[in-house]
């Protein structure tokens, strides 16, 4: 019964959670710029990635800083309200948000920055640095992005679970499982030799 009583903590913390992650801001910024809508150019994705394929790395920027940061508030504001496992919930509504927005006809995004921003909402700097060097090393040895993202969010919950943050560890699990199912396209090119590297067309 005390459980039941807690529910409906949760479940507002992923609607909650989920609204912040459905804002897309690729689409939003790309249009208030007055660049073509990001969804019709590259692979049709509305990520920073994609979103640099309009040529303007401002806003390809300021798209990740936006994906990132509304996995932040997500967490920040429910963990401040409810404590950190309702804030789990929280994460988990802003990840599957971006990934599945309402108001895109549940097509967004493949969730890389929001992951780094519910890393950063819940202060798991090991992870988070992590994540940040696997990253670095992995795309500058072979020059691929989406590698280097996967392994990224092999290494984040690794260092997780070496520093004993069991619930955080089992939520970020989770997260990379969805991260890979919706990098699959790209997980194809790389078998084949055919994905695109940084810096190249």
């Amino acid at each position: 019964m005390p459980a039941l009583s807690f529910a409906p903590q949760y479940l507002a913390a992923l609607v909650f959670g989920y609204l912040c992650g459905s804002i897309p801001f690729g689409v939003i910024i790309t249009r208030l710029a007055g660049a073509p809508d990001v969804r019709t150019i590259g692979s049709g994705n509305i990520g920073a990635t994609n979103v640099l394929r309009t040529g303007r790395k401002t806003l390809a920027a300021a798209t990740l800083l936006g994906d990132m940061l509304k996995g932040t508030v997500a967490v920040v504001v429910v963990e401040h309200l409810f404590g950190r496992e309702v804030a789990l919930a929280a994460a988990f509504g802003a990840f599957l948000g971006h990934l599945f927005p309402v108001w895109l006809k549940f097509r967004g995004g493949k969730g890389v920055a929001t992951y780094l921003g519910l890393l950063l909402g819940f202060g798991l700097w090991f992870g988070l640095l992590a994540f940040c060097v696997t990253w670095l090393v992995i795309a500058a040895v072979t020059r691929y992005s989406s590698l280097a993202a996967l392994l990224a969010t092999i290494a984040a919950p690794m260092a997780l679970s070496w520093r004993g943050d069991v619930l955080e560890t089992r939520l970020f699990l989770l997260l990379s499982v969805l991260l890979w199912l919706m990098h699959h396209e790209n997980i194809a090119r790389l078998m084949r030799g055919t994905e695109s590297r940084i810096g190249l067309r």
